[in-house]
Order: C-alpha cells, then structure tokens, then sequence
C-alpha cells in the first residue's frame, strides 16, 4: 500500500490538530522509509519477480527489522516517547505512535502472507489483496479520499500557497500511484531503496503545506 499510508496521515490531523502534516506522514510511512535503509545496507532483501502479483513485482524476502509486528510495535513506541518528549503534546504522541502501527494493519490486508510477526519467527502473514487490482485501487482510494476530505474539513488555507501546494501533492500522489501500478518494474533492488528515499520529500512537502494552513473548529 502506498496512497492509502499518506490517506491514513490526513486523516490523523483531526485526533492529533497541533500535530503537523508532515509528522503525520512520517509516522504513518516511517516503516517505509525505514525499509530502504535497510536494503541499502544488506540488513533486509526483496526480489523483483514481475507477475508475483497483479499490483506489485517485489517479492519481499526477508524484513522482520522494518516490518514485524513486534519491530513494529517497538518502532511506534519510540516514535511516540521521541515526539512526547519534543513535543511536549502527549495526544499527538499516542496519535503517531498509532501511525506507525496502522501501516503494518493496513499492510496486512494488501500483502501476500509475507509479514512476519517478529524477527526470527517463520509465521508470516498477509490478506492477499494485491492480488486483485480492482480490489486494490478500490480500498486504497477510499482510504486516501477519506482521509483528504477529513484534513480539509478541519483545516483552511491562509493564503495561496496553503490551498495551492496541498492540490498540487494531491495530484503527486495520484501520478505516483498511477506509476506504480502500471509502470515498469524496477530496473533493481538499489535503485528501488534509493527511489524508497524520495518520500522524505513528500514529508517535507509536508510540513510546507502545514505552515500555510490554520486548523477549523471540530
């Protein structure tokens, strides 16, 4: 899943108000943006096997650091402890710390039965829905759209760059997605982690889009 995460990160503004978007969308990828770390420095593997299912070529071999449930949940623990402490905000810390989990549960249901539930553990996990594209492109949208209309009920923008910028990644995410569900493969496993990398933009597109918006009454 990947339109679906940013869906998720929306979304949360209307729990957590005084937390920013781009921390929203940080916690809600931050396994993803985790995982390309990791495969650059041989921690973790995928193989690109076009045709292991209708909606992506990546066969994910092993990623118990990134993607447990135990890892995980220990991922959203410090997350939520480190934004606790900088934030002094103790309902944004619960609310990104849930970020983190939701990627996993939501990873769930797209996922072959590849995720494990903790490092060293041969049960793995996994709904199947990438198996249908329809069904795929379906769920996720919902989830993205809801989320979008959730942010702009309970956020304004305050000058053009406010309204402008939050459209503009918008119609990003809605090409990216596009991309990736009908591009080609990747040409190989290090150009997939550096492309992996490019999502620290969208966070600090993020950010951008946030210092430019005011929050509404509930």
């Amino acid at each position: 899943m990947f339109i679906g995460h940013f869906g998720v990160g929306f979304g949360a503004k209307a729990a957590a108000p005084k937390t920013s978007l781009g921390t929203l969308f940080l916690a809600s990828q931050f396994i993803d943006l985790l995982w390309p770390c990791l495969l650059l420095l041989g921690a973790e593997r995928v193989r690109i096997a076009p045709g292991i299912t209708r909606v992506t070529p990546l066969d994910f071999e092993y990623y118990p650091i990134s993607h447990s449930l135990l890892a995980v949940t220990g991922w959203a623990l410090l997350f939520a402890l480190v934004y606790r402490v900088v934030s002094r905000y103790p309902r944004g810390a619960v609310v990104v710390g849930l970020l983190v989990m939701s990627h996993w549960f939501l990873d769930l249901i797209v996922h072959r039965p590849d995720l494990p539930l903790s490092p060293g553990s041969n049960v793995r996990v996994g709904l199947g829905l990438w198996s249908s594209l329809a069904g795929t492109v379906v769920v996720e949208l919902f989830v993205f759209a809801v989320g979008v209309v959730i942010y702009l009920r309970r956020t304004r923008a305050v000058d053009r760059v406010g309204k402008w910028s939050l459209w503009l990644l918008l119609g990003f995410l809605l090409v990216i997605y596009i991309g990736n569900l009908f591009g080609p493969p990747p040409p190989s496993v290090s150009a997939l982690a550096w492309v992996g990398q490019s999502q620290w933009l969208l966070i600090i597109w993020g950010y951008w889009i946030d210092r430019h918006r005011r929050g509404t009454c509930p």
